[in-house]
């Protein structure tokens, strides 16, 4: 039998596999799944926990691939969806997570905007730190903060929506989601981050960002390689239209 091209895990969750080598596997991540080291004990919504649990249980998923573990490579926000990569080996996690250290990766998000931006593109390079009193928000923190960059681009606009294209050059944890905010705009749906203004979208809870290309030059395969999330229901449902080659914007 072929393999399944998504992993299945309890509560019949199926997570869509995009992309899968010798190395790797990528899946699109749902919303609401975490990966955060200190939440692990504290949640049923492990994404780590629950994948690797599933490869002990022998479902076949797992067992048809022969797979002992499957580790995170980058991490994305809980209530972010789409492209993640993991590893199928220690060799393997260690090598693609020094691509991601040496800004080798090029990422592509979409997000959807409560405000039509001024400017059709630019340049946001706000240093951001963690919150002390927060756990789990950062802040803009010129003097002491990290350094990080995120290129935005308007892709289209449905006022008073507007669809943004992001391509962060860091890694920094809510560094999307400050950096919008920093250039005055909001995600719609941010739990965290909301200017208070947001006008209501449907459909009402999830965070409107999702990461929706990787591409990198593959140390062992030699070639380049581009890995895509589908786009066309996160762009339906706030009522953008698809791309014609049904491709993400870049």
């Amino acid at each position: 039998m072929a393999k399944p091209k998504f992993i299945e895990l309890a509560d019949e969750v199926r997570i869509p596999i995009l992309y899968e080598d010798r190395s790797i596997i990528a899946i699109d991540k749902p919303s609401g799944w975490m990966l955060i080291p200190n939440s692990w004990d504290k949640t049923d919504r492990n994404l780590q926990l629950a994948i690797q649990s599933s490869i002990q249980a022998g479902d076949y998923w797992a067992r048809s691939r022969q797979l002992r573990s499957l580790r995170y490579i980058h991490r994305l926000d809980a209530e972010t969806t789409g492209v993640m990569l993991f590893g199928k080996s220690p060799g393997a996690v260690n090598t693609y997570s020094q691509l991601f250290a040496d800004r080798c990766v090029e990422k592509i998000y979409l997000a959807v905007v409560a405000t039509i931006p001024s400017k059709k593109d630019w340049i946001c390079r706000e240093k951001l730190s963690a919150e002390p009193n927060a756990q789990g928000r950062r802040f803009v923190d010129p003097q002491y903060g990290k350094e990080a960059e995120t290129h935005f681009r308007v892709v289209q606009t449905q006022p008073p929506f507007a669809l943004i294209e992001a391509r962060p050059t860091t890694g920094r944890t809510h560094q999307i989601r400050l950096h919008l905010l920093a250039s005055g705009l909001t995600i719609l749906h941010d739990p965290l981050y909301a200017l208070g203004n947001e006008m209501p979208a449907r459909p009402r809870g999830e965070l409107a960002l999702r990461a929706v290309s990787l591409s990198y030059q593959d140390p062992f395969q030699r070639r380049r390689i581009r890995i895509m999330a589908p786009t066309d229901d996160f762009l339906s449902r706030y009522g953008f239209r698809s791309a014609p080659d049904k491709q993400p914007p870049s």
